[in-house]
């Protein structure tokens, strides 16, 4: 049997703390799976990659969006928002992953259409786990639109 290769999920990761984008790219790393990852530190930036503008004419359009909800000047219920209300853009999952644990916060993912709502954990293992099981959801995202 053939191994089948996947090109690299390219990944935009919507986050506006130093320390979470280290820590993400950090269990992307250690996960060893094929990815690709842009960031975008706020909300604004976000919409201007996800739309091609500017700088970020000829930016393809990531396989999944990893959005935080906190964010400046287009905070993360509003970009998921804008994105899930774009017919170009609606197909692109979105992992939510925030600091919230409240009720709201995920009720409100789920109206919105987010794929999951992750609360983000302290610890680098379980930050490396879930990475994993995001670059797995995502893979098998692919193959499934694939065929």
């Amino acid at each position: 049997m053939q191994n089948k290769k996947f090109k690299p999920i390219k990944i935009l990761l919507v986050e506006d703390n130093p320390a979470d984008i280290v820590l993400t790219r950090h269990a992307l790393k250690s996960a060893r799976l094929n990815n690709d990852i842009d960031i975008a530190s706020d909300g604004e930036q976000a919409m201007e990659m996800l739309n091609g503008v500017g700088e970020f004419k000829n930016m393809a359009q990531p396989d999944l969006v990893i959005l935080d909800l906190n964010l400046p000047k287009i905070e993360g219920r509003d970009v998921l928002k804008r994105i899930k209300n774009t017919d170009s853009l609606k197909h692109i999952p979105i992992v939510i992953m925030s600091g919230s644990g409240a009720e709201k916060d995920k009720r409100d993912a789920k109206e919105l259409n987010a794929a999951c709502y992750i609360q983000k954990p302290l610890d680098l293992e379980k930050i490396i786990e879930i990475i994993k099981n995001i670059d797995k959801f995502s893979l098998s995202i692919l193959s499934y639109s694939e065929n």
